[in-house]
């Protein structure tokens, strides 16, 4: 069974950071694009950030570039994302995201594989 379960999640003052991981199982990742995407009430689904499974390709949201960074440990199956000087519009559940298509994860489409996600909550 296929599971990628996020952790790090949490409250956070604005301007501050903090650091999300999601664990993969249950097959092999080797050929798929892993990122993040997020989602707060009342609003649609958005890219965060992707990652190539051999970590040599990343891209990111106009809104975090600079802030967020991603990577991964393909021997681990984990997945990072470091998310520095932190605003209230960051506050979102951010769900960790496998498929097989980088592009799908960009365009937040309905991807292969996703975790029930963490809250990251930034007050000002």
């Amino acid at each position: 069974q296929v599971q990628l379960v996020e952790s790090g999640g949490g409250s956070v003052q604005a301007g501050g950071s903090l650091r999300l991981s999601c664990a993969a199982s249950g097959r092999t990742f080797r050929d798929y694009a892993m990122g993040w995407f997020r989602q707060a009430p009342g609003k649609e689904r958005e890219f965060v950030a992707v990652i190539s499974w051999s970590g040599g390709s990343t891209y990111y949201a106009r809104s975090v570039k600079g802030r967020f960074t991603i990577t991964i440990d393909n021997a681990n199956h984990m997945v990072y994302l470091q998310m520095n000087s932190l605003k209230p519009e960051d506050t979102a559940v951010y769900h960790c995201a496998a498929d097989k298509s980088l592009s799908r994860i960009i365009t937040a489409e309905a991807v292969d594989y996703s975790g029930q996600g963490t809250q990251v909550t930034v007050f000002s």
